[in-house]
Formats: C-alpha cells, structure tokens, sequence
C-alpha cells in the first residue's frame, strides 16, 4: 500500500508539473549584434542602403516547440540613419516618417508556422507612421548554444518587403521606389 502511495504521489506531482515553456530572449543590439536595415531603389538608378541604430525588444524560443515562437521589437525612427545627415533630415521629416508625430515603429507577433528545420513563417502587427497592418514574413534561425561569457544565444535572420503608401507615405520617388526592403538580423541572450 505504501509503494503505491508513493505513485500515486509522484504520478500526480509529474501531471501537475508545469508544461514547457520557451524562453525569452532579450534582443542584444548594446553589443551591437542586432541589426534592423533597409534598402529601396533610389530612383530606380541604385540603392539606398541604411539603418535605424535604436531598437529594443524581446523573443521567446524553444527549439523543442518552435510553434510557440513570439517576438517584440520596438523601433525608434528617429534614428534612423543612411549615412547622409542631410537625406536622414528629410527622412525624418513629414514627407517620409514623421518622427514628431511617429517617433516609434513597432512589430508585434501573433503566430509563427514552422516550414522546416530552423524555418518558419511569423505572422504579426506591425506599425509604422501611425498605421498598424497584419504582416508575415519569413524567418532562419541562424543558430543557437553558449556564449564565452555564461549565456545562452539565439540567432534569426528575417526580411519583408513594405509597400510605403500603405502606411500613408506617398512622397513620389518614381514607380521604382514605392517599396522598402527591411531585413532584421537578430541576436538574443536568454535571460
């Protein structure tokens, strides 16, 4: 009677043990090993290539259950930056992304569809010069392990290609530009 007692008691302290749960990550952009850039067609001749060098945000992970996959990540547009001060000037200006009235773009997920090993599609708002539009684009887990200073990283690359009038900016660059690249590259320590 004792012995099943006993199982009885560790049968149901197993089934009330917690499920797991993937774990959150915080995006390292201080060490400068996070990255949100852009590119659109200057003209139709070239491209534009730039950045925004301040961002923030979170992710949640579990290689055993990647569905569970989340991510945020706020982004001030007023740092943006393309290396020409004068072009940033007129970036940050009312013809582009206000950054007076919109000093914030953000991107916040609703689900994530595996695809494949270390692949995936995330689904989520994302807002931008006041607008908020439900976006998906794919993802890569670049990798994964310890770091030389007793943390843990995760590693995702993303892109998506943004049309600007949908997100109420229309100053007219051409037929050529009317759409930016973004791509994220995105290392997080576990916290």
């Amino acid at each position: 009677m004792k012995k099943l007692l006993l199982t009885l008691a560790f049968s149901a302290a197993t089934l009330a043990a917690p499920l797991t749960q993937a774990a959150t990550y915080t995006v390292d952009h201080q060490g400068a090993h996070a990255s949100v850039n852009f590119k659109i067609k200057h003209l139709g001749y070239s491209w534009l290539v730039g950045r925004f060098n301040t961002f923030d945000g979170t992710f949640e992970y579990d290689a055993a259950a990647p569905e569970k996959s989340a991510i945020n990540v706020t982004i001030d547009t007023t740092s943006i930056d393309s290396n020409h001060a004068e072009r940033d000037k007129h970036l940050r200006g009312s013809d582009f992304l206000d950054t007076g009235k919109f000093p914030q773009a953000s991107f916040k997920s609703t689900g994530f569809k595996t695809t494949g090993e270390g692949t995936g599609i995330i689904t989520g708002d994302f807002t931008l010069h006041g607008v908020t539009k439900s976006i998906s684009f794919p993802v890569t887990r670049i990798g994964e392990g310890n770091d030389p200073w007793g943390g843990y990283r995760a590693g995702f690359e993303g892109s998506t290609t943004l049309t600007l009038k949908d997100y109420g900016i229309d100053y007219n660059l051409g037929p050529a530009s009317t759409q930016v690249e973004i791509d994220l590259y995105i290392e997080g320590v576990r916290q």
